[in-house]
């Protein structure tokens, strides 16, 4: 895994990171420790993922894997505020320090100059990820109750159009289970589970629950 000192400057940090593939390393260093985890299945056996030879011509990009559980691809950025962004992931890092070291905050101006990106929207949006991914990422420090529940999302069949129903799809089946945690009195978190057991839901509860906190 890549460290960094503690008190670098922004030289230094752009120096560090002055390529694509010296940011996907230390991303990859920092989410995955013990080596490449799917963000789909959570599939960790190393013997069941493949790394894909990036390919620009093909338009095989670089850092993708492949896991032979779920039969799905995925990068380091996949369920990130990184994902589905054009912006150099060097930029990104930089960005993160920019904001973060500031006593004053950085405007979303002066991060599109300093960064030369593309517009001033591509700033804003930057921005707007970071700080939420530096929101208080854990639940119950207040020692208050959590209580959790999961649903399904979905239309029912006799709704859709005729082509498109599949009298199969009774009860769950067909749709999306949406697995929440609330606060009592206070914030509300969602996320999106592949399937409800008691494996999936434990390993979401403890991504997201503090370790103390009633459930």
């Amino acid at each position: 895994m890549t460290t960094i000192p503690p008190d670098l400057t922004l030289d230094q940090i752009m120096a560090r990171f002055n390529t694509d593939d010296t940011a996907r390393a230390y991303l990859e260093g920092v989410r995955w420790p013990n080596g490449p985890v799917c963000a789909h299945c959570g599939n960790a056996d190393s013997a069941r993922i493949y790394v894909i030879a990036a390919n620009p011509a093909k338009g095989v990009r670089a850092g993708l894997r492949e896991c032979k559980e779920c039969g799905k691809q995925f990068t380091v950025t996949v369920g990130t505020i990184f994902e589905d962004s054009k912006i150099p992931l060097r930029k990104w890092l930089v960005a993160w320090y920019m904001l973060c070291s500031s006593k004053k905050g950085v405007s979303a101006l002066q991060m599109q100059r300093m960064l030369d990106l593309g517009s001033y929207r591509s700033a804003w949006f930057m921005m707007h990820r970071i700080r939420f991914a530096l929101r208080d990422a854990v639940f119950g420090g207040g020692g208050g109750t959590v209580e959790a529940d999961e649903t399904v999302i979905g239309g029912k069949e006799r709704n859709k159009h005729k082509s498109k129903r599949k009298p199969k799809n009774i009860g769950a089946v067909g749709k999306q289970v949406v697995f929440t945690m609330v606060e009592r009195g206070g914030r509300a978190r969602s996320f999106h589970v592949p399937n409800v057991t008691a494996t999936r839901l434990a390993q979401s509860c403890a991504c997201t629950l503090l370790g103390t906190a009633p459930l």
